[in-house]
């Protein structure tokens, strides 16, 4: 970590981000009679607790789309792809699988996103992104592969626009992020980068139960 990183933890980098994601809706100048509704989508677990103060600045739903890395198995920490619960599957410079292991990691991949995706069924909000303004958040990017099949799912439901928002990813990432949504809002872009933990105070692993806790407590916040 940096000794002078540039959030306290994720919740001080998801007021930081909302304060920038306020400001950009601010500029479409959108009325009653025009404006599209806002939904807040995480990356869970890490992308909740930065995405909470985005949906309660927002005074919005706050919902999730899982997507898991697809990675070799030399190499846990190297994303070749992505794979979110629903079935969407990125592959890195759009390789498509062709040997045993591939087809395993993708599976390993699926499967542990749909059960992420049921431990947090109880807090997930019923809304639907078609029509809506999508704001879709997590903790940092690095690779960009899970955002980038997160983003595609989520294009499937036929949203008015999916923004791209995170408090920090590499800078030679800011091309392909344009790319894969409407736009993007990312407030530090370091170089070198090396990995997002780096960034931040505090990162600890946010556990199932608290990324849960934050999806049950924006429900509550709303009703």
């Amino acid at each position: 970590m940096l000794s002078n990183p540039f959030f306290e933890d994720r919740a001080d980098a998801g007021e930081k981000l909302a304060a920038a994601v306020e400001n950009e809706l601010g500029k479409l100048n959108l009325t009653a009679q025009n404006a599209v509704k806002p939904i807040v989508y995480a990356l869970p677990r890490g992308g909740l607790p930065v995405a909470v103060p985005i949906a309660r600045r927002l005074g919005c739903a706050l919902d999730v789309v899982v997507a898991k890395k697809i990675t070799r198995p030399d190499n846990l920490e190297l994303a070749i792809g992505a794979a979110t619960a629903d079935g969407h599957v990125l592959w890195q410079k759009q390789k498509q699988p062709n040997l045993r292991w591939q087809k395993s990691a993708l599976q390993q991949a699926e499967n542990s996103a749909q059960s992420l995706l049921a431990d947090l069924a109880s807090g997930r909000p019923n809304v639907s992104a078609a029509g809506a303004l999508v704001i879709l958040v997590d903790d940092g990017i690095a690779t960009g592969m899970t955002v980038a099949v997160a983003a595609v799912a989520l294009q499937s439901q036929q949203p008015a626009a999916v923004w791209i928002c995170a408090p920090v990813a590499p800078d030679d990432l800011t091309g392909f992020l344009a790319e894969i949504g409407d736009k993007s809002i990312i407030l530090e872009t370091p170089s070198p980068f090396y990995s997002v933990s780096r960034f931040y105070g505090q990162f600890p692993q946010v556990e199932t139960a608290e990324a849960l806790e934050c999806l049950q407590r924006q429900i509550e916040w709303r009703s």
